[in-house]
């Protein structure tokens, strides 16, 4: 069985109809991700391997931990047991979110766990265009290249549509915030965050997805399931356009 970057296979036994079958199943890899800041423990993620890279870039830049990508390097490395990033930057560029963070496991069920409080943030977002069409559309293609769903019917993606509804970036993993974090942190490698204008998500909402749209600064937000009431409070606080239970051709806006 071929199988793509994220997926394992594992050995397993099918019980149908008082039948037994051996048989070898695609799974959605997981696997601790640590992370370093400046030689210092900052978490351990756990995420599908792929997209590392722009993965640490976004959950830093979503956790408020850095605002530029200007002097921060990264380097990756690989064990059986253990992936590591090692990210140097000046201490200077370190922003609040560092300064006030603790030690934490983020575990792909999860947004960042271990958390002492929830963040304090303002402001509100120009208003989006937010045509439902075009995220029916946009939620239909970024299906259609869900890789490692197709094998594993296990993983969560994010994509990311412009003003014109073209999908410019895409990602899979098996944490939804995760994929959240690959999307962003690829647009801020390509220097074309700017150009978001929507943010999809194969699962829920909860407000830790509704704070990382804020601060991508991406004004509408649509999701295949369902949100959470405090997801609902903070997009209407923060000015996102938010939009749940987008399938079968209908869609439900709660701000």
């Amino acid at each position: 069985m071929s199988t793509i970057k994220g997926v394992k296979i594992h050995e397993s036994q099918r019980f149908e109809q008082e039948q037994t079958k051996l048989q070898e199943e695609p799974v959605t890899e997981e696997k601790p991700l640590r992370i370093l800041i400046n030689e210092e423990p900052f978490t351990v993620t756990m995420r599908t391997p792929g997209l590392d890279k722009e993965l640490v870039i976004g959950l830093l830049y979503n956790e408020d931990i850095v605002r530029s990508m200007n002097d921060l390097v990264i380097i990756l490395s690989t064990s059986d047991q253990m992936d590591t990033a090692e990210v140097t930057l000046p201490t200077a560029a370190l922003r609040e979110g560092y300064m006030s963070a603790r030690n934490f496991l983020s575990v792909s069920s999860c947004g960042v766990c271990g958390k002492t409080n929830l963040p304090e943030i303002s402001g509100q977002l120009a208003q989006g265009t937010a045509n439902h069409r075009v995220i029916l559309s946009g939620l239909k293609r970024m299906r259609e290249r869900q890789e490692i769903f197709e094998q594993t019917g296990g993983c969560h993606s994010a994509a990311v549509l412009d003003s014109l509804g073209s999908i410019i970036a895409i990602a899979e993993d098996i944490g939804r915030h995760n994929a959240v974090d690959k999307v962003i942190g690829s647009l801020l490698l390509e220097d074309h965050l700017k150009e978001a204008q929507t943010l999809l998500v194969s699962g829920r909402i909860s407000y830790e997805i509704v704070i990382k749209c804020f601060r991508a600064k991406i004004p509408v937000l649509a999701a295949v399931s369902a949100p959470s009431s405090l997801a609902i409070d903070y997009a209407k606080e923060l000015g996102i356009t938010l939009f749940a239970f987008c399938r079968e051709n209908r869609l439900t806006r709660f701000s």
